[in-house]
């Protein structure tokens, strides 16, 4: 069955069967460019990619690593927060290689055979302090005759393992320096312990040294007896029994109480031996704890470096924050300059306004610029003091800590020399109760006679005399030893007050703590995206609105344009266009509706969203009818050749933002524009484009239509 419809270039009548093929032709190009680009990370099982793990696991403090093994299993398992996956297959570099050439494999991931050793160099680098660091690498393949996205795919889930497992690394590093603060701080303690035990014991030696006085008086107040005896012996013999045997009672009171002198002098000995022992311990760890935090590799001097590392990247980013301002500023002056020469009548006054809110935009972009630098500015303006004052970080806790140690060895010399003198007064007392001992005896022999009594009782009386001068120098020694102890007992107190100072000066984790402080530390910052389609949500408009416009030049392949009666007709020349055109917009308002019900088999819209989709897909459909018969009506068999051309800028101009700044002008000034920009959100503005494009077509088409229907005398003649 024929239709009263023209056919372009052709005799032959239009039939039902024409017009079916020409509506359907975009709904089924729609509907295969939509399935195969529809959400194609939902098939990622339908690759294929070869892991090819060469690394070589490294042992570090005893512990086997296999990290290239690891990120291998890590590819293979996939992530907890996707429901798909490549199809991943372990092999080898000659299987893997035989693989792509024969199209087993899309793709190859090479884990080179440093990749642990690398990976892990950072770590042992601040360990060590002499080891380079160096950045883990792996290789991504692709085949050279595979789809355009493969690559890509490949290369991104490669690349989120590799990071991931990074990361890891960076956390295991930071948490063990983390840790290393605590452990410091446990040995402060433990030292602040010891010198706190060194002043209870000195306290405690203070304390018997202040005892030995009260003994020594007595026992001078003794001597001084026996010499006053000693010199009445010698005036009368009547007496010499009854001296001599008080002299020989009052002699082993004497030798007894030398000998608990003797005992008592030993403990003390000992004691300060011990607190000397303990001073000297005490210098010796604060003098290593002083150069173990100074050492290059030390914890202290790594968060050192790090704050100074973090102040200069903060004073880069401020730097490039301002020359960004400076560039995006000249590109809002230059829109704003464009915008003002823009003529609406030349240029059209919706290219004009689009101009204007560019320039606008920039402005703001401009703004933003600023405020980003100004950010950056004031993290390096408050990184950068900080870190200058950490900077002799290490230096200020170890002098202290270095003085303390001096100060204590010194200490433990200076009891051990007191402790010295006493074991020698020790031994004077021993010898001292010896002699009592034989004046006992000695006095017992004096009754047996008389002769030289009077000699031997004032040798005694001389020998008691100077005994009691001695030991009134022992009592007086005894107490500056107490005086001396007490100052040693108060300085060590203020030492283990200084250590616990310190040490809970110093920050402490607990490895929950460190784990999470590791973990932001590693990674501070994450991204979060509303959809994780690999084309984004326009891809479906997009697709619709370039199927729907070389549906509308497939409409005038087939149609003509204009009635090929248009010379000798009497209809008026709209007349003779809305003839023309009303085929082509109902094709064109069928072929919205076909695609839109296309779109929603595999698109899922709700209600609403598909409502407005289909209805602008319909308007869409109408106006590329309009815009396609100008073409055609204006310039020949070249509007097509145009209309193709414009199909494939809406599309090349839609695909990423990357596209030439002159290119993406000239896309945004083509009559897809609009209809792309209705069908991802319906709006007023939108529409309008679309009626002011198909009317400004439509009346295109009515001038060349009546610039035809004129004609010569001559040119009638010669048809004649």
């Amino acid at each position: 069955m024929t239709l009263p419809i023209e056919r372009a270039r052709s005799r032959r009548p239009i039939t039902w069967l024409t017009l079916i093929g020409v509506l359907l032709l975009p709904a089924l190009i729609g509907g295969i460019l939509v399935a195969a680009l529809q959400d194609p990370t939902d098939r990622l099982d339908e690759m294929t990619a070869a892991v090819v793990n060469l690394d070589k696991p490294v042992t570090i403090d005893g512990q086997y690593t296999p990290l290239g093994r690891q990120l291998a299993a890590g590819l293979v398992e996939g992530s907890d927060e996707l429901d798909s996956n490549l199809t991943w297959v372990i092999s080898n570099e000659d299987d893997a290689s035989e693989g792509l050439a024969e199209g087993r494999y899309q793709a190859i991931v090479t884990i080179p055979r440093s990749f642990s050793a690398d990976a892990t160099s950072a770590g042992t680098a601040l360990q060590d302090g002499e080891s380079t660091a160096e950045q883990a690498e792996i290789s991504v393949t692709t085949a050279p005759d595979g789809r355009v996205a493969d690559g890509l795919i490949s290369q991104q889930i490669a690349s989120v393992a590799a990071s991931t497992m990074g990361t890891m690394i960076s956390e295991a590093t930071v948490g063990n320096v983390l840790v290393g603060f605590k452990t410091i701080g446990d040995q402060i303690g433990d030292a602040a312990d010891g010198a706190d035990k060194l002043a209870d014991g000195a306290r405690s030696a203070a304390d018997g040294a202040a005892e030995i006085p009260d003994g020594a008086d007595q026992l001078a107040d003794g001597a001084r007896k026996l010499a006053d005896g000693s010199g009445q012996l010698s005036d009368g013999a009547a007496q010499l029994g009854a001296g001599a045997d008080q002299l020989a009672g009052g002699a082993n009171q004497i030798a007894s109480g030398a000998v608990s002198l003797g005992t008592g002098l030993d403990t003390i000995a000992t004691k300060t031996r011990e607190a000397g022992a303990g001073a000297t311990q005490l210098g010796q760890g604060l003098v290593g704890g002083a150069a173990a935090i100074t050492a290059p590799d030390s914890e202290v001097n790594t968060l050192v470096q790090t704050l100074q590392l973090v102040a200069g990247k903060a004073a880069t980013a401020a730097s490039s924050s301002v020359d960004a301002v400076t560039r995006i500023g000249g590109v809002a002056q230059s829109l704003g300059a464009l915008a003002a020469e823009c003529d609406p009548a030349a240029s059209g006054a919706d290219f004009c306004g689009r101009l204007a809110a560019a320039a606008g935009d920039a402005g703001a972009a401009v703004e933003s610029a600023k405020q980003a630098a100004t950010d950056a500015g004031t993290v390096s303006g408050y990184m950068t003091p900080v870190a200058e004052n950490v900077k002799g970080l290490p230096q200020q806790l170890a002098a202290p800590l270095k003085s303390a140690g001096d100060a204590a060895l010194a200490l433990g010399g200076g009891v051990g020399q007191i402790a010295d003198g006493i074991d020698t007064s020790a031994d004077g007392a021993r010898q001292l109760s010896g002699g009592m001992v034989d004046v006992g005896t000695g006095a017992s022999k004096l009754g047996d006679g008389a002769t030289g009594l009077a000699d031997g009782a004032s040798g005694i009386a001389d020998g008691a005399s100077q005994l009691g001068d001695g030991i009134t120098a022992l009592g007086d020694g005894a107490g500056e030893l107490s005086d001396g102890l007490d100052e040693l007992a108060s300085g060590t107190g203020d030492l283990a007050e200084g250590l616990h100072t310190a040490s809970t000066s110093l920050p402490s984790f607990d490895d929950e703590q460190s784990t999470s402080l590791a973990s932001v530390i590693a990674d501070p910052v994450a991204s979060t995206s509303d959809s994780d389609d690999m084309f984004g949500p326009t891809t479906v408009p997009l697709l619709s609105a370039v199927v729907l416009w070389f549906g509308a030049l497939a409409s005038f392949i087939v149609l003509r344009a204009v009635p090929g009666s248009t010379l000798t007709s009497r209809r008026s020349s709209i007349g003779m266009v809305l003839r023309g055109f009303w085929p082509a917009a109902g094709l064109g308002a069928a072929q919205g509706l076909l695609v839109a019900l296309v779109v929603q088999i595999v698109a899922q819209y709700d209600a609403a969203q598909w409502w407005g989709f289909a209805g602008f897909a319909v308007v869409a459909g109408v106006a590329f009818a309009a815009i396609n018969q100008a073409l055609v009506a204006v310039l020949g068999g070249i509007g097509r050749w145009v209309s193709a051309l414009v199909g494939v800028v809406a599309l090349a101009t839609s695909l990423i933002s990357t596209v030439p700044s002159w290119l993406a002008a000239l896309g945004a000034a083509m009559p897809t524009a609009p209809a792309l920009s209705g069908l991802i959100a319906p709006s007023g503005a939108a529409f309008a484009g679309l009626v002011v494009w198909a009317v400004l077509s439509l009346g295109a088409a009515t001038l060349a239509v009546a610039t035809r229907r004129t004609t010569s005398s001559k040119a009638v003649l010669a048809a004649a």
